[in-house]
């Protein structure tokens, strides 16, 4: 029989995200080798909004509800991807039933919430730590990353890093954006305070400022930059289209811990301009992409940069390596249910 995966998240469709591509993929990579993977996901409750970003939203989860689907979904392997209420749950069912599970850290929430509401980020980070203070392994997705989450205390880490769609996202002509003037300056990822969208809009730069996506900052932003071209969310090949037609490809987050539409840009053939920090210095080369302080000078040099070198850069990026990575860092669920079960059949 094949393993059984289950991967409990709070962050699912319809959102928008690397942690819900990256998820996605992984399933799929998994089912390519013959191994099922099931989700515990929002889709299963009645949700809420969270307040100042609509697009996210929370379980209203009923007390031992995750509990009782774990344990009747009777996985092989527990991986706990999110801190949401259904991590959370899920969490606290596996150490009361002694079933060992393993977690991932896919966003800087503290430094998320910080920006909202004043919450110090080293009270949630004590959060953090406490959760998966009891996973056989943290899954995280860069070595920078790994590296500053040892310094904060967390432990037993390893890294799993993502992969890349490189026939969706292929070099090809560029053939939009032809009405707009020059160089053509891309980014791709929600709109929000915390993805320091504003950094790039207020660069000093010829040419036209692009932005796909959507978020809470997205008319105050429109607003403020008339001469910006705002297109909404985009998927498949109409984003395709858009990634290769770009000149450049700009990151301005200063928060990410990966940033998979860096991926997807270079497998574009399109290089990346972005700040010195965790997740461009982990995906970026000198030749695929331009990092500096002054985000104006990264794009300056990235638009002198080789297409090609970018798209061969994005291409040691595979989810077959990642999924390697994935399946190496779990571990048998077993415990004192599994037994009750065993002995009950």
């Amino acid at each position: 029989m094949p393993t059984k995966v289950l991967i409990v998240t709070d962050a699912w469709y319809p959102q928008t995200n690397g942690v819900v591509r990256s998820l996605s993929a992984m399933g799929r990579e998994l089912a390519r080798r013959g191994i099922v993977t099931t989700y515990l996901t929002p889709e299963r409750f009645w949700t809420v909004p969270v307040p100042t970003y609509p697009e996210i939203r929370l379980s209203l989860t009923p007390i031992g509800a995750v509990g009782h689907i774990i344990d009747e979904d009777m996985p092989d392997h527990i991986h706990i991807a999110t801190e949401g209420p259904l991590g959370l749950q899920a969490r606290l069912h596996c150490a009361d039933t002694g079933l060992r599970f393993t977690t991932s850290f896919h966003t800087r929430f503290p430094e998320y919430v910080a920006a909202r509401v004043p919450v110090p980020p080293d009270w949630s980070y004590a959060y953090l730590r406490w959760f998966h203070a009891d996973a056989a392994t943290t899954l995280v997705p860069t070595a920078s990353m790994l590296a500053e989450l040892e310094e904060r205390g967390f432990t037993h880490l390893k890294l799993w890093s993502r992969g890349v769609d490189a026939e969706l996202f292929s070099p090809g002509p560029k053939n939009r954006f032809l009405d707009l003037p020059g160089p053509h300056l891309l980014y791709v990822g929600r709109v929000a305070p915390e993805k320091n969208v504003e950094a790039f809009l207020k660069t000093d730069m010829p040419g036209t400022k692009i932005v796909v996506g959507d978020g809470p900052q997205r008319e105050e932003l429109q607003h403020r930059y008339p001469d910006a071209v705002f297109l909404g969310y985009q998927f498949g090949e109409e984003l395709a289209s858009l990634y290769r037609s770009a000149d450049v490809f700009v990151f301005p987050s200063l928060t990410d811990t990966f940033g998979n539409v860096m991926v997807e840009a270079m497998a574009s053939g399109v290089p990346v301009a972005a700040y010195p920090v965790t997740g461009p210095r982990d995906v970026l080369t000198e030749n695929a992409g331009a990092m500096d302080a002054d985000l104006g000078i990264a794009i300056a040099r990235a638009l002198r940069l080789p297409r090609p070198a970018a798209r061969a850069r994005a291409e040691s990026f595979t989810w077959k390596v990642s999924g390697d990575q994935f399946l190496s860092a779990l571990v048998p669920a077993e415990g004192p249910r599994h037994h009750r079960f065993a002995k009950a059949s």
